[in-house]
């Protein structure tokens, strides 16, 4: 069977807007997660907390899913000539639950495991839109 250029190109981008549109939900969940984690270390209580870890937990599924699609279009991208071995890596998203260690210094630790993911989902969405830009442009 011949080699389609124009197929493979078509099904990287579309692997590529499937991994950016993971990634974006990811950024809004870890963004809602950001605000409550910031109300919660102002005092907010264990309903501030339960949203918060709520946020969290939606946050890391939006991560697994952007995880796979990331896979997905790094398989896609080998079948399109001049990007082989592209790594689209995004770290482990850790939690530490504050619930029944709530509490000054959790809060900081959590809200800066929160800024830690959303840097990282910052970089990936980056470099997705480099990579879709020159595939639209090929």
């Amino acid at each position: 069977m011949p080699y389609d250029l124009e197929k493979e190109r078509r099904e990287a981008i579309e692997a590529g807007e499937r991994a950016l549109s993971s990634l974006r939900r990811a950024k809004s969940e870890l963004n809602s997660a950001r605000g409550w984690g910031i109300y919660d270390i102002l005092g907010g209580g264990l309903i501030s907390s339960a949203i918060k870890h709520s946020k969290i937990s939606n946050a890391s599924r939006c991560i697994e899913e952007a995880k796979y699609d990331l896979k997905k279009f790094s398989t896609e991208l080998n079948d399109v000539s001049g990007y082989y071995g592209t790594d689209f890596g995004i770290s482990d998203f850790a939690m530490f639950a504050d619930f029944f260690f709530d509490g000054f210094i959790a809060d900081f630790y959590v809200q800066s495991k929160i800024n830690r993911a959303r840097a990282q989902v910052d970089e990936a969405i980056f470099r997705v839109e480099g990579v879709l830009n020159k595939l639209c442009g090929m």
